[in-house]
């Protein structure tokens, strides 16, 4: 899994792009990267499926800031980034969720 943060110049946000490896998704139609940043809404940002049979997206997130992300397969199977910057404690089940540190 790859997690990539570009920074801009001229404006203080950061282009994060996230990549979820073809081995992770294991055939998935729908993959979607939810998270505080989208109000964890599984239609809000879907990821785009490679040639290699990876998915990915960027997103432009305020810099200064920690975001929780989780990314969902096929509606059903919630999965953790392994590139996070750190895990915490979900509060909602036994899982943590990945952190992108801006």
């Amino acid at each position: 899994m790859a997690l990539a943060k570009q920074f801009l110049k001229s404006k203080p946000v950061a282009k994060v792009t996230f990549e979820l490896p073809a081995e992770a998704v294991n055939g998935a139609k729908v993959v979607s990267l939810v998270g505080d940043f989208n109000d964890w809404d599984v239609a809000a940002q879907p990821l785009k499926k490679q040639k290699d049979g990876s998915y990915k997206t960027t997103v432009e997130l305020p810099v200064g800031k920690e975001y929780q992300y989780r990314f969902v397969i096929d509606g059903e199977k919630w999965e953790n980034d392994w590139a996070a910057d750190k895990y915490v404690a979900s509060g909602v089940s036994t899982d943590d969720n990945s952190v992108v540190v801006l």
